[in-house]
């Protein structure tokens, strides 16, 4: 009996040793390998931006993460404690942490501190052996140079979020950021976030039973992501935010030739380095409270009325419809009287230019000479022609979609929709100058303008102007872009005649007898057009005279200004707001100079100061 039971239990031994061994032997094998072989992604290196020079403007830097694997440690919030004093860990980093520890999956690394410094790092190899679980790894961590001076340009990559994952989920994505921290935000790192973000790697290794890499068995390097030129020029750019200095304001410049952005500034701006590791609350509480407003990107979002810088597009358009010729005169008296009401709106020189014809109307911005035409045109076939020089409609550059505003063009239709009244005829006086319902962007008043240069040929807005890949090695930087045309029927619809009168009027502005901008560019070496414009805050009363000094500085007009040069042959369109500056001939014209001038001549000698800027010069 005894050598029976032996004999039974010897069998069933060794039926499950071959069911084990043999028979499972798969499914085990699967499990112990798990145990011991774990995949590891390796995040692409990002693509690097570079101006159109040359010169990098977003790049790669290594940094160090401290990083934890949760779920293997008993004793979690004592060893947070100990860290605390090793590497500065502090209340904030935990809080993150725990935050992001929701979102890993079980036995995974979580990153507990960014940006380890050397004596963070020293101190805590010195002690790695009472932290088995913990380890430090280095990353790429992007960095931008020119810190605030782009930001509105470049936008920022930050820490990828559920919004994010659930963007990436849809669009079949997700499995490319396995291991990538960051993802685009905004400007350009948002928009190309294809092309720069590359294709992730792995790697498979063996761990020990502490979670440690043993050795690795097998690699499949990541591919970087592609390299992108832009068509910014750095030096212009930085000269242009240096010369705002801080002051609310916005300023681009394009060449007319193909619609490549120059500059694009928007100031005040703030340092988008800020977001790359997480911005603190404490600090994005500071940015959002800033009564300046660093985060609103006012070349591209910020509205104001266009003021009398729309007047060149009006004259062309009534020369178009045969409302005026260039022989039509008109008598200003200071004031345009609304017919059949008492109804007065003023000049901005009070005593009038008496008579005047649609060159003079521009080269002197008479008001009330475009009264009238707004008048005679009505306000649909102002809508019509504004809306084909790009006025109440996106750009089409190469942004989110999101980051434009489309500003108002106003018509019948809008006014019904947005207040449910019926159009008056009232309305339409002040659209006659820019005023009234009608709102643009500073990017949009830089397209029309390329659009009145190129006598309607219409070239879209674009920050890109190649790819790493499409470039030549002998030379890299010497394609350019390929320039986005739109058909806006306005080649057809305009004479060439009707054009010419509107830059002739425009280059009266600057060196014509009674030009408003002819004292700043006395003696100019170089032949420009422009016009100037200056932006109602808030209405006047009928008799009440505006004094900058007497005001709330965030009542006091907007300063506008338009311009291109060399007037011939343009290569830079310009366009520019200074918030509650005052006199868009005076101000707008005198910093319009000073960045025609760099760009033309190299010359910065010449600064801005508060002391030459005319608060109450009208247009």
């Amino acid at each position: 009996m005894a050598f029976a039971m032996v004999l039974v239990m010897v069998t069933i031994l060794l039926i499950t040793l071959a069911h084990l061994q043999i028979f499972s032997f798969g499914y085990y094998n699967t499990k112990s390998n798990n145990n011991r072989i774990e995949i590891i992604s390796i995040p692409p290196n990002r693509g690097i931006i570079y101006d159109r020079n040359g010169i990098p403007l977003a790049i790669n830097n290594t940094i160090y993460q401290l990083n934890i694997i949760p779920d293997k440690i008993s004793n979690l919030e004592e060893q947070l404690n100990q860290l605390k004093t090793l590497v500065n860990l502090t209340d904030e980093d935990i809080e993150n942490f725990q935050k992001e520890r929701r979102s890993y999956k079980a036995h995974r690394a979580v990153p507990l501190k960014d940006n380890l410094t050397e004596d963070e790092i020293a101190r805590f190899v010195v002690n790695q052996h009472l932290f088995p679980f913990i380890n430090i790894t280095g990353n790429q961590h992007r960095y931008y140079p020119y810190g605030s001076a782009l930001t509105h340009v470049l936008g920022y990559v930050s820490k990828i979020n559920n919004q994010d994952k659930i963007n990436l989920e849809e669009t079949n994505k997700l499995s490319d950021y396995v291991g990538t921290l960051n993802i685009g935000k905004i400007g350009i790192e948002r928009f190309y976030e294809d092309l720069l973000h590359g294709t992730p790697g792995y790697e498979e290794v063996e761990v020990n039973n502490r979670g440690k890499i043993v050795r690795q068995l097998n690699r499949n390097p990541p591919q970087a992501g592609e390299d992108i030129y832009l068509t910014i020029d750095l030096n212009l750019q930085l000269y242009i935010e240096k010369l705002l200095n801080g002051r609310k304001a916005a300023v681009v410049a394009i060449n007319p030739n193909n619609g490549e952005v120059l500059a694009l500034v928007s100031s005040p701006s703030y340092d988008p380095n800020l977001f790359v590791g997480g911005i603190s609350s404490a600090k994005y509480t500071a940015l959002l409270e800033d009564p300046d407003k660093p985060l609103f990107n006012r070349a591209m979002l910020g509205t104001y009325p266009p003021a009398s810088t729309v007047k060149p597009f009006i004259a062309v358009s009534a020369l178009s419809e045969g409302v005026i010729t260039p022989k039509t005169i008109v008598n200003d008296p200071g004031y345009w009287q609304l017919p059949g009401t008492e109804k007065r709106f003023r000049d901005w020189l009070r005593w009038g230019h008496g008579k005047v014809d649609v060159t003079k109307a521009i080269e002197e911005s008479v008001d009330t000479y475009f009264y009238q035409v707004a008048y005679d045109l009505g306000i649909d076939r102002l809508h019509f022609w504004m809306s084909k020089f790009g006025y109440g409609e996106r750009t089409g550059i190469d942004i989110s979609p999101t980051e434009e505003s489309r500003g108002i063009m106003p018509s019948r239709e809008w006014k019904k929709t947005r207040y449910k009244q019926s159009w008056l005829q009232g309305d339409t006086i002040p659209v006659g100058i820019g005023q009234g319902y009608w709102t643009v962007t500073p990017l949009q008043m830089a397209k029309a303008l390329t659009i009145l240069i190129n006598n309607g040929k219409n070239y879209v807005p674009h920050l890109l102007k190649q790819k790493r890949s499409n470039m030549p090695d002998s030379d890299p930087l010497s394609l350019t872009s390929e320039p986005i045309i739109q058909d806006s029927n306005l080649e057809k619809l305009v004479d060439n005649k009707n054009w010419q009168i509107a830059k002739d009027g425009m280059y009266r502005v600057m060196f014509g007898s009674r030009g408003t901008a002819r004292k700043i560019y006395a003696g100019s070496p170089y032949k420009a057009a422009g016009k100037s414009g200056t932006a109602q805050v808030y209405g006047l009363k009928s008799d009440e005279v505006y004094n900058a000094n007497n005001i709330a500085e965030h009542l006091r007009d907007h300063a506008l200004f338009i311009a291109f040069a060399p007037y011939e042959k343009p290569t830079i369109a310009i366009s520019l707001v200074l918030e509650n500056a005052g006199g868009g001939s005076a101000n707008g014209g005198a910093m319009a100079k000073r960045i025609l001038d760099y760009y033309l001549l190299g010359d910065e000698s010449t600064k801005i100061s508060e002391s030459t800027l005319d608060m109450n010069q009208g247009d």
